[in-house]
């Protein structure tokens, strides 16, 4: 696969800011999105490169990337996790998919094992904000190598409500 995003510092993520996506409360009507599946251990991805590579190369051939990448995960189990990836299009022999719902959103930055400790925070942030949270998705903002160029590994806890 060449380059996604031209554009970007890296030639494939977009430097993030986190300023539209911290402490929002975010609302969409049937968001488009590529749903695949990832294989885990423990909750540790085991196949995760090769499912982007493959969901990646997917959505450019049929022009579908969307202006700003946007990653959902939903770990659904120790044994795998559900991701959503959001395209400007359907993709032609792709499971697709639809998001509707308001959502909670908080930014996080350090290294991925604190996922679980920035999962304990997002919901207590959806608590004092009076609400239940009924799923929470992680936003992986970059991929690791352009979390490493930009000195900044940035998740997004969203909390659908």
């Amino acid at each position: 696969m060449d380059t996604l995003y031209e554009q970007a510092e890296t030639g494939c993520c977009p430097r993030f800011n986190p300023e539209p996506w911290d402490e929002k409360e975010i609302a969409w009507q049937d968001k488009l999105f590529l749903k695949d599946h990832v294989r885990a251990f423990l909750h540790i991805p085991l196949n995760f490169g090769k499912v982007m590579v493959k969901d990646m190369e997917r959505i450019k051939a049929a022009d579908a990337l969307p202006p700003e990448p946007l990653m959902l995960s939903d770990d659904k189990s120790l044994w795998g996790s559900d991701i959503y990836i959001a395209v400007g299009k359907e993709v032609p022999g792709a499971e697709m998919t639809r998001i509707s719902g308001a959502f909670l959103s908080k930014v996080f930055e350090g290294p991925y094992k604190d996922v679980p400790k920035w999962m304990k925070a997002m919901n207590a942030y959806v608590a004092a904000k009076g609400k239940q949270p009924r799923k929470l998705y992680s936003f992986y903002t970059t991929c690791p190598k352009c979390a490493k160029a930009y000195g900044k590994n940035y998740v997004v806890m969203l909390a659908e409500v």
